[in-house]
């Protein structure tokens, strides 16, 4: 398989990567977790695992998802706050509420909100 590598910030490295990576979910995607009550926008995407390994050892051993998937980093919401998460592609379900994510930074990255998914600023594209 052919590999490249990319500087991840949030890892303080540089992370191998398949040159070609299957993401089930695109930025401006509505989804859900899987298993854990909170849906978010997906605002970027990595094509593996691309953070600390602090970040790693602190999910419960038996819960860890395999490192050689896409992972993606989320304008999260629950019932109770507002936060960015990093989660899995396994651990990802698409959102079928219809209805857009209430995060106060949802304004900064995306222009509106059509057909249950959002659209990324023109300014933010290349």
């Amino acid at each position: 398989m052919d590999r490249s590598e990319f500087y991840s910030s949030q890892a303080g490295r540089f992370v191998d990567a398949p040159r070609r990576s299957r993401a089930r979910f695109a930025i401006g995607d509505v989804v859900k977790h899987r298993s854990h009550d909170f849906r978010g926008v997906i605002f970027d995407i990595d094509p593996v695992y691309a953070n600390s390994d602090e970040w790693w050892e602190q999910i419960p051993e038996g819960q860890r998802p395999r490192r050689d998937q896409p992972f993606y980093h989320l304008l999260a919401e629950n019932d109770d706050s507002s936060y960015v998460a990093y989660v899995s592609q396994q651990n990802l379900l698409m959102d079928t509420i219809g209805e857009p994510i209430d995060h106060p930074q949802v304004s900064q990255l995306f222009e509106d909100f059509r057909g249950g998914r959002y659209r990324l600023r023109r300014s933010l594209t290349h």
